[in-house]
């Protein structure tokens, strides 16, 4: 309870600090933004002493996917380098943090909404133009890190239209220390389910000892087998690709994102 309490505070105090200096430098290229996120987010990552094993590259530019479990998933892969997030567009509407989203150069994409991936094409193509790489999560949605859900194909068929090269990472996390019963990965690392509360898991979040990221990036970008797949076999594809980089038992089946599923994930 105490380390939380303390981590709290010293998170919010990063949120004003670093926030002070984007509202007062407001940085006007992708670049310039893409490297404030990297600056904020390593800082973060440092003050919840959280560790990093990355095996692989971090690519200079294109579109890494990745699996998604959580906002954890967002903060770690902006330490690692500079670069652009695709997110949903409802996060821009969040009082300070979509600000500070949109300050950071998001590409927000209303999922379900028709051309919500032609408009997305816009933020990506600009971000290339800057050789910033664009990070998206394929899924559309979180889960517990034991699965990867089925792909969505919107943002997929839009990065391989503008012919930028697609490169595979899976995220995942141990803890490294004994943190008390009933404290797992899956439910207090991870951020999934629709009941779940933000708040509530970030605070027990930062109070734990000995969180690890892993992250495993492909060396070469994805090889699709042709050039004008079908849009599904080009997402069961990239979602092999993330797969296959997966530790034993992580990834495994694949599982709809439907109903049966989301029953499954709230468990």
């Amino acid at each position: 309870m105490i380390r939380s309490v303390v981590r709290s505070i010293k998170a919010v105090a990063y949120f004003g600090i670093y926030g002070l200096e984007l509202a007062i430098k407001r940085p006007k290229t992708r670049r310039a933004r893409a490297e404030w996120l990297h600056r904020f987010c390593a800082a973060m990552m440092k003050a919840f002493d959280i560790t990093f094993t990355v095996e692989g590259e971090f690519p200079a530019h294109g579109v890494l996917i990745s699996n998604h479990t959580g906002y954890l998933d967002i903060i770690a892969l902006a330490a690692l380098s500079p670069v652009v997030f695709c997110a949903k567009a409802e996060m821009e509407g969040w009082p300070f943090l979509g600000w500070m989203t949109t300050m950071a150069g998001t590409v927000f994409v209303d999922r379900g909404a028709g051309g919500s991936a032609d408009k997305a094409t816009g933020g990506m193509q600009a971000a290339a133009a800057e050789g910033v790489p664009v990070v998206f999560f394929p899924e559309g949605t979180t889960s517990n890190g034991r699965q990867v859900l089925e792909f969505k194909t919107g943002l997929l068929a839009k990065s391989l239209e503008a012919e930028q090269p697609i490169t595979a990472a899976h995220i995942h996390y141990t803890l490294e220390v004994d943190n008390g019963p009933g404290v797992t990965v899956e439910d207090d690392v991870c951020f999934w389910g629709d009941d779940a509360n933000m708040l509530k898991h970030i605070f027990k979040f930062v109070g734990l000892q000995g969180t690890h990221v892993w992250v495993r990036i492909a060396p070469e970008p994805i090889r699709f087998s042709e050039v004008n797949l079908d849009r599904r076999v080009m997402a069961s594809e990239a979602r092999e690709a993330v797969v296959a980089l997966a530790p034993e038992g992580m990834g495994g089946e694949l599982y709809e994102d439907n109903e049966d599923t989301m029953m499954m994930n709230t468990r």
